[in-house]
């Protein structure tokens, strides 16, 4: 299976590939296991293939639905809709077309922004949120503004032709913050980078494009706290890496005010992909959150495809 540029696809064993079409475009795929379905959305520079440690942990429990998100991995490239709004509501419609009306998530970085809108604006169709290595909707603003310098690096990927240049053609760039952000080096390996580099190279469009719509619109959100008035209903679990260098755990305080239940656990050891360094403390906290009595349900979803304003 090859994307339009002729990327072939990476192999994780029982994964089923389909392609949806969802508002406009079409949305890839990967499905693994029966039963719960937990939908996993990646962060910038991956896509479907940065679950591929949890799929052997968790596809014997739960259906697994791994998304790439518009214009990332083998979904289909757009000129818009690349604001955290948009691609949750590009969710919402996938989940309509496959029939979900509740589902768990999983969300990883930007892809945990995708969920956190979700979770605000359509809370009926997630029963339970874990976001890894992301902010949630309402840091205090003395930590946001002490570490704003932490995202020094996407002034060199958001802005308009630009970034897509610098990510099209400066991969050692991809691919030294790749490194820069775990906690081990070993969480690697050296054919894995190779393709999250070469993937946000062919993506330099979405990448872009979301870091340019997260400027414009979610970064005064934060700044002028446009989500104060604003309740997460959803139970949430936040796992932050002790050492990651682009969302310290100091960022994550305040969330449990506006929040019915929202938890936040530090892995002593952990960088900015937990998933990657870490896939068996993620597992278990999937295990543990989503056994709870609070349930996602499989059944026929009724709602339209599209997060309410």
């Amino acid at each position: 299976m090859k994307a339009l540029d002729g990327r072939p696809m990476p192999v994780v064993v029982g994964a089923e590939h389909r392609w949806v079409d969802v508002r406009g475009v079409q949305l890839h795929v990967a499905e693994v296991g029966q039963g719960r379905p937990v939908v996993l959305l990646h962060g910038l520079l991956q896509h479907w293939y940065a679950w591929r440690k949890l799929v052997p942990l968790l596809s014997g429990e739960y259906r697994l639905v791994c998304v790439d998100l518009r214009g990332f991995g083998w979904s289909e490239q757009a000129r818009r809709g690349y604001d955290l709004a948009s691609l949750g509501s590009d969710v919402v419609a996938l989940l309509d077309t496959l029939g979900l009306a509740r589902v768990d998530v999983v969300a990883h970085d930007f892809g945990a922004g995708v969920a956190f809108e979700m979770c605000l604006r359509a809370p009926h169709r997630v029963g339970n949120l874990i976001s890894l290595n992301m902010v949630h909707p309402w840091p205090e603003r003395r930590h946001l503004f002490l570490n704003m310098w932490r995202m020094w690096f996407t002034a060199l990927w958001e802005y308009p032709v630009a970034g897509r240049l610098v990510l099209r053609h400066w991969p050692a760039f991809t691919r030294y913050l790749l490194r820069r952000e775990v906690a081990h080096p070993g969480a690697w390996g050296e054919a894995e980078l190779d393709e999250f580099v070469e993937a946000t190279r062919c993506s330099a469009r979405a990448n872009q494009a979301l870091l340019w719509q997260y400027v414009v619109h979610d970064i005064p959100a934060l700044v002028f706290r446009a989500r104060r008035h604003q309740r997460l209903s959803v139970p949430t679990l936040v796992l932050a890496g002790a050492n990651d260098p682009v969302i310290p755990p100091n960022l994550l305080a305040g969330g449990d005010k506006h929040a019915d239940h929202l938890e936040v656990r530090v892995v002593a050891d952990g960088g900015h992909y937990l998933h990657e360094e870490h896939p068996s403390i993620v597992a278990g906290a999937v295990r543990d959150m989503l056994d709870t009595p609070s349930a996602a349900s499989p059944t026929v979803a009724t709602e339209t495809g599209q997060l309410p304003a």
